[in-house]
């Protein structure tokens, strides 16, 4: 059994409520956040697989976890921007964490999704990071083409937060999966604000084996689906984005999904 911790930490790291248990368990937490504060959620099983809700206006996060304890900063400000308006406000917050089950580890899914993704190598995957985020704000941040949210009609706040390249030609974003995964599916919501974005006509998908492939598309506000021949990966990249012939320079990426299986482990 994993023995699991959640607590709830302020700016100095002063332990403002903790809860524990085996295997599941979850905190009721009574209070205001306030900026600085941070919620840990510890294990004493890693390399393993755990469902975690930071906030009961979220969806559940299925992640791969390779430290003992994940820090989940609370976001505040321009930070906050780009989550439900609703998530880490009042008086009150419900907070879970549990071991994923055997079952749930053999879905075919996808693999790229990380509601609770954050800045850094917080030791919870899977995990997105680029080389260019327009201005530093976070409703362009890598994290927001892995965090589920799909709509691409407009830009800027929560739900149209997307990956924004800042008309850099050699933007590319790469999704860490922290352990090996099989994947053959690949869809690409591009962001479809017109006539206020471009598009893309072209990139380059490259993966952790080796291989790269090009793809190709279009002005859609449809996801761009490719079917591709499976591959064994720990990482995949997009980049090398070729933009459409039009008058817009802002081209960006409302999410990206990735969709294979685990592959399987051996009995710890």
């Amino acid at each position: 059994m994993a023995e699991l911790k959640i607590i709830i930490c302020d700016k100095d790291g002063a332990q403002k409520h903790q809860v524990q248990g085996e295997d599941q368990i979850l905190m009721v937490y009574e209070g205001e956040y306030m900026p600085g504060d941070r919620i840990l959620f510890e294990t004493d099983e890693t390399d393993s697989f755990y469902v975690i809700r930071v906030d009961g206006s979220m969806d559940e996060a299925y992640v791969y976890l390779t430290k003992e304890q994940v820090e989940y900063v609370i976001p505040f400000d321009e930070k906050k921007v780009s989550y439900n308006p609703a998530s880490f406000t009042g008086q009150r917050h419900y907070i879970t964490m549990r071991k994923a089950e055997g079952y749930e580890n053999g879905y075919y899914r996808d693999l790229a999704k990380n509601v609770m993704d954050q800045h850094g190598d917080t030791g919870c995957y899977p995990h997105a990071h680029a080389n260019v985020e327009t201005r530093g704000e976070s409703v362009f941040a890598a994290r927001n083409a892995i965090d589920g949210v799909l709509a691409n009609e407009l830009h800027g706040a929560w739900p149209y937060e997307s990956w924004g390249i800042n008309r850099q030609d050699d933007a590319q974003i790469t999704v860490e999966f922290g352990r090996p995964v099989d994947i053959d599916r690949i869809c690409l919501y591009t962001r479809a604000d017109f006539p206020h974005d471009n598009w893309w006509v072209q990139a380059t998908l490259t993966f952790s084996d080796g291989t790269a492939e090009v793809v190709k598309m279009e002005k859609s506000v449809k996801p761009h689906v490719f079917h591709i021949e499976k591959k064994q990966i720990t990482w995949i990249k997009l980049s090398d984005l070729i933009k459409a012939d039009d008058p817009s320079p802002f081209p960006a990426l409302t999410q990206i999904q990735v969709y294979g299986r685990n592959q399987e482990q051996k009995p710890r």
